[in-house]
């Protein structure tokens, strides 16, 4: 199967990601073993989750994803090696726990290797930006981690090409390690945040770029073009800000490609993603196995200059 190195991490993976945001929230832990076992099977080695999952959802307090895929390397010890495991720290989980303070990540990472059950994290990132701590005192964080061996890169999330900037002008002056990966919000809809100052940034630095809501949330599969469609999904009020004018061009778009294809929209918005040059992966969670075999045939359509050219007119703002 095809591999991307990551940055300069030193990491191949595949450019398909999986998104353990699912684990915990609409997977319980059998269906999340099941699927898991399922992503290995299919060629993935790549797993994104964060410390905050799935906070959100009732009954649940944080943690729950990473405690999940802990469980299920335990009972799968020689599955380790053939996964990279990226998690995160930064948001909130109640109280002082949040933010990217020195004396919050050295806890956090800790808090994160015992529910995953694993000595090292591949790809340790900061979540969210926090204005209240320099990125000094952040990396240097990081830095401290890296040569205690309980991480072996560093990435970000959620940072404007000013922030991504400014952390790597830091990191140079005080010769401490730079973020190797940014992980942006960037799909077919979502493109303006990306697209403009922070394109040409990640290929000047050799960033690494894995991409979340790669499905704009589901809409990109299609399946919703009216707002009753949306009314009893888990992410529908998200979705139902998708649907207008440009949205359902885009959609027209992907109806015609996967047509050509013989495809599902979800497949060609995915190939197109992993067509971007300055994109490694996109991030993608399925809850069945039909619907992750269905991802993974992304990584095999080979889209025309037409067809990327089709796709970028009609999502053009």
């Amino acid at each position: 199967m095809l591999k991307k190195q990551l940055g300069k991490t030193g990491f191949e993976i595949v450019p398909l990601v999986f998104g353990g945001n699912v684990f915990g929230w609409t997977l319980n832990e059998q269906q999340s073993f099941e699927i898991l076992d399922a992503l290995v099977d299919l060629g993935l080695n790549a797993i994104d989750t964060a410390d905050v999952y799935s906070r959100w959802a009732p009954g649940n307090q944080g943690g729950e994803s990473e405690t999940i895929i802990g469980k299920w390397l335990k009972a799968n010890p020689f599955k380790r090696d053939r996964l990279f495991i990226f998690t995160k720290v930064g948001a909130d989980m109640g109280g002082d726990h949040k933010g990217l303070s020195k004396r919050w990540i050295i806890q956090s990472v800790e808090r994160s290797l015992r529910r995953l059950q694993t000595d090292v994290i591949d790809l340790y990132q900061s979540h969210w930006p926090d204005p209240n701590v320099g990125y000094e005192e952040t990396l240097s964080a990081y830095d401290q981690l890296l040569k205690e061996g309980k991480i072996r890169a560093i990435g970000a999330s959620n940072l404007t090409a000013h922030q991504l900037s400014e952390s790597l002008q830091i990191a140079k002056q005080h010769q401490l390690p730079a973020y190797q990966t940014l992980q942006p919000e960037y799909n077919l809809y979502d493109r303006q945040r990306f697209d403009e100052p922070l394109r040409q940034l990640v290929l000047d630095h050799q960033i690494g770029v894995i991409t979340y809501y790669s499905l704009a949330s589901g809409f990109l599969s299609g399946k919703y073009r009216d707002i009753k469609d949306v009314q009893q999904f888990p992410r529908g009020e998200k979705v139902a800000e998708y649907i207008n004018e440009r949205g359902m061009r885009i959609l027209t778009a992907l109806d015609c490609i996967a047509k050509e294809h013989n495809a599902k929209q979800a497949e060609i918005a995915l190939a197109w993603l992993i067509a971007q040059k300055e994109v490694t992966a996109p991030i993608v969670s399925a809850t069945t196995n039909n619907q992750l075999k269905s991802l993974i045939k992304s990584l095999y359509i080979k889209l025309s200059d037409q067809d990327l050219s089709q796709l970028n007119q009609a999502s053009a703002y």
